[in-house]
């Protein structure tokens, strides 16, 4: 594995600017996720690394080398998409198999043998090891083409939403497959998603991206608490945060115009008067929806709880998040 360093990375398409001067460590045996909406640059950022897109300006350093002038077959790198991308007249076998037999890696017979035994343990396939694609499940052809990149032993391995078309279940198990395999192979690898829970669930290192900007980069823990603005803010967390005008509690910092509460840190008991307007029963949890003053807010409350709508409950903000007019973080 290795070390990857973009620095002041840039790529526009015509008008369009794709990455705007991403500069950006990803740690030897690091988990990276990309996290940002359509069109933030997350793919584009993949694409350059592997070098299926030539950046405008910046440079892109893979264990030390500077890969700006390599073809995308020099660059030691393994690229797992959306779609399952399987040769579907071949074997699981014969699909793993591929790129091993590949001129530059011209892997022996036998090692070839070893590591797809190796990657079909570690995947749960080696039962359909004979099949053709074509007979596999959404989630077992997922698993191939991820086998596919395990096979190579690349010094980073770029994932592009590989979870996004299958459904919830097997995007869990998914999520912890890969997690396990990250721990087990020790790799280094650069996750692109828009899924919040992925990027916290999965990832050592998230870097948010806003119209082709790294805006933050850190663990998932100090992302989601100490996020440099509002849109950063509002990337993570599940229900999301609440924001809210200044003035609804008052007694902020100077120049903050909005405010923001986690869920989890409205205080319950004391406060203003808030009405409650649907409660969802989740099981380990009770989910309020209330209104104050106008404004809709999202809170938690112990399963025990029994509100009704319509009843009254006093909130208060605990640790709120303030915000300026442009959105940055005021500490």
């Amino acid at each position: 594995m290795a070390e990857v360093v973009l620095n002041n990375l840039t790529k526009s398409f015509g008008k369009d600017v794709g990455v705007d001067g991403i500069s950006m460590t990803i740690p030897d045996g690091a988990f990276v996720v990309l996290l940002g909406p359509t069109g933030a640059g997350k793919t584009t950022t993949l694409r350059l690394i592997s070098g299926l897109e030539k950046a405008d300006a910046g440079e892109i350093w893979i264990g030390g080398r500077n890969v700006g002038s390599e073809m995308p077959a020099q660059r030691d790198v393994a690229m797992v998409f959306q779609q399952y991308s399987l040769y579907p007249h071949l074997t699981v076998r014969d699909n793993l198999a591929f790129p091993l037999k590949s001129p530059i890696l011209r892997s022996p017979p036998e090692e070839i043998e070893r590591k797809i035994k190796e990657v079909a343990e570690v995947l749960q396939i080696s039962h359909k090891l004979d099949n053709k694609a074509t007979a596999l499940s959404g989630g077992e052809m997922q698993r191939v083409s991820i086998g596919r990149a395990l096979v190579r032993s690349p010094s980073i391995y770029l994932m592009d939403e590989p979870l996004s078309s299958l459904d919830a279940k097997l995007r869990t198990d998914l999520r912890v497959e890969l997690k396990r395999i990250h721990a087990g192979l020790g790799a280094t690898l650069l996750y692109v998603t828009h899924d919040q829970i992925e990027a916290m669930t999965m990832a050592t290192h998230v870097g948010v991206l806003n119209d082709g900007k790294l805006v933050q980069f850190g663990t998932p823990r100090e992302i989601y608490e100490n996020p440099n603005s509002l849109y950063v803010a509002s990337r993570l967390g599940l229900p999301r945060i609440n924001i809210l005008p200044v003035d609804v509690f008052g007694n902020a910092p100077h120049g903050t115009t909005q405010i923001g509460m986690r869920p989890e840190h409205i205080q319950q008991g004391s406060g203003l008067d808030a009405e409650v307007q649907r409660v969802e029963h989740l099981g380990d949890q009770n989910r309020l929806h209330l209104m104050l003053k106008g404004h809709a807010i999202t809170t938690i409350a112990d399963p025990a709880t029994d509100y009704k709508p319509g009843a009254q409950i006093k909130i208060a903000p605990k640790k709120p998040l303030c915000f300026d007019a442009d959105g940055n973080r005021i500490l």
